[in-house]
C-alpha cells in the first residue's frame, strides 16, 4: 500500500459502536446523509457511507407511477451493492399514490421508506408536496397512516419546523408522526418560508425531541464537528443529518464521528488524498451514468471538491468545457497535483 493509500484508509469508516436504530436496522452510528435531489445518487451514498455516514437516504422519488419507468427514476432507485439499510425517499400529496409508491419501492429493494415533507422547492410545494404539506395536518396524518399500512418495513419522515416563522407546528406534526407509526423523524431547523436563508434554529427541534419517543434526527447548518456536538447536546436529538456540508467533503462524517468519540478534531485529508477520493468518485459516476451524463453530473462535484482552492475558479472554467471523461479526469488530476506540489514546496 502506498503512503497515499494508507492516508486515505485512515479517513475511512472504522469500527464504531451502534448508536441509533430504525426498526430492525442498527445503524453504524448516528450520522445520516440527507437526501438531496441530483446529488445523493448511489455513487455518492456509497462514498459517504465509506467515510463515516451511518445511513444515506436516496434522492426523492415521485409518487407519480407514470415516472417510475423513466431512466432518472430507475437510477434513483438503484441500490445495487449498497451497504444496508437502503432508505428511499418518496414525495407526493395523495395518500393512495404515496402508499402505492411505498409498496413499489419496497418491492424494488428499499428497506426503509422515507417521506418527504421537508423540501421547500417551489416545483415540489406547488403540487402540495414536500414542506407545503405542513399546512394541512389532517392530510399529513392520512398520508403517514396510508404509507405505514402499505408496507412491512420501517417508515421515516423528514419535515421542517413549520411553514413560516409564525407557524412552527413541528411539534404537532411530530406527534401525528409518532401516532401514525413513523419510526424516526428528521427535522430541518428552518420553516418552509425560510427555504435555506438565515440560520437554522434548534429550539423547535428540542421541543420535538421532548414531545415524542421515536428517534429524532436534527438537520440544518451542521458544518463542523463542534457544531454537531452542540446541536446534539442542545436538542437532545438522537442523531444528526448532514446535507450541504458534505458536498465535496464526504469525509466530514468521519471527522464528526471522531470528534464525538474522542473530543479530538481530525484535519481534512491531504490534497493528494482528496485527489484520489475525487478521481475515484468521478470514475464511479461515469460507470453509473455513462459518459455523456456522467461528465455533466461530475462537474458539480468537481466544483465542490475544488471550492476554496487557489486558482479554483479558473480551473472550473476550463474543466467545465470538456465533455470527455478522459480529459475531465486528466485536467482534474493535474490541477490537484499542482496544488499538492505547492503545499509540499511551502512545507
Amino acid at each position: 500500500m502506498t503512503d497515499d493509500e494508507t492516508q486515505q484508509a485512515s479517513y475511512s469508516l472504522e469500527t464504531i459502536q451502534t448508536t441509533m436504530q430504525i426498526g430492525p436496522y442498527k445503524l453504524a452510528n448516528n450520522l445520516v446523509l440527507a437526501p438531496m435531489a441530483g446529488i445523493t445518487d448511489r455513487p455518492y451514498r456509497q462514498l459517504c457511507k465509506k467515510f463515516g455516514a451511518g445511513m444515506a437516504v436516496s434522492e426523492m422519488v415521485s409518487s407519480n407511477s407514470l415516472l417510475w419507468g423513466s431512466k432518472k427514476t430507475l437510477r434513483r432507485a438503484d441500490h445495487e451493492g449498497e451497504t444496508e439499510p437502503r432508505s428511499v425517499q418518496i414525495a407526493g400529496a395523495d395518500p393512495r399514490l404515496m402508499a402505492e409508491a411505498a409498496r413499489h419501492n419496497a418491492d424494488q429493494g428499499a428497506q426503509i421508506i422515507d417521506i418527504n415533507m421537508g423540501c421547500p422547492a417551489k416545483k415540489v410545494c406547488n403540487v402540495m408536496a414536500g414542506s407545503a404539506l405542513l399546512q394541512h395536518e389532517a392530510l399529513v396524518k392520512d398520508i403517514l397512516e396510508a404509507v405505514v399500512a402499505a408496507v412491512d418495513i420501517p417508515v421515516t419522515l423528514k419535515i421542517r419546523t413549520g411553514w413560516d416563522p409564525s407557524n412552527r407546528n413541528g411539534v404537532n406534526i411530530a406527534r401525528i408522526a409518532e401516532q401514525s407509526g413513523i419510526q424516526a423523524l428528521a427535522v430541518h431547523g428552518r420553516t418552509r418560508a425560510c427555504a435555506y436563508r438565515g440560520e437554522a434554529e434548534y429550539d423547535t427541534i428540542a421541543r420535538i425531541k421532548q414531545a415524542i419517543s421515536i428517534p429524532v434526527i436534527a438537520n440544518g447548518d451542521i458544518k463542523t464537528p463542534e457544531q454537531a456536538k452542540y446541536v446534539l447536546d442542545y436538542t437532545g436529538a438522537d442523531g444528526i443529518m448532514i446535507g450541504r456540508a458534505a458536498q465535496g467533503r464526504p469525509w466530514i462524517f468521519n471527522i464528526i464521528k471522531h470528534y464525538l468519540d474522542t473530543g479530538e478534531r481530525l484535519e481534512d485529508p491531504p490534497i493528494r488524498v482528496i485527489r484520489d477520493i475525487m478521481l475515484g468518485h468521478l470514475e464511479q459516476l461515469y460507470a453509473f451514468y455513462g459518459e455523456y451524463i456522467g461528465v455533466r453530473v461530475a462537474r458539480k462535484h468537481i466544483s465542490w471538491y475544488s471550492k476554496g482552492q487557489p486558482s479554483g475558479a479558473v480551473f472550473r472554467q476550463i474543466v467545465n468545457q470538456t465533455g470527455d471523461t478522459t480529459q475531465q479526469l486528466q485536467l482534474t488530476r493535474e490541477f490537484f497535483d499542482r496544488l499538492a506540489e505547492a503545499v509540499e514546496i511551502a512545507a
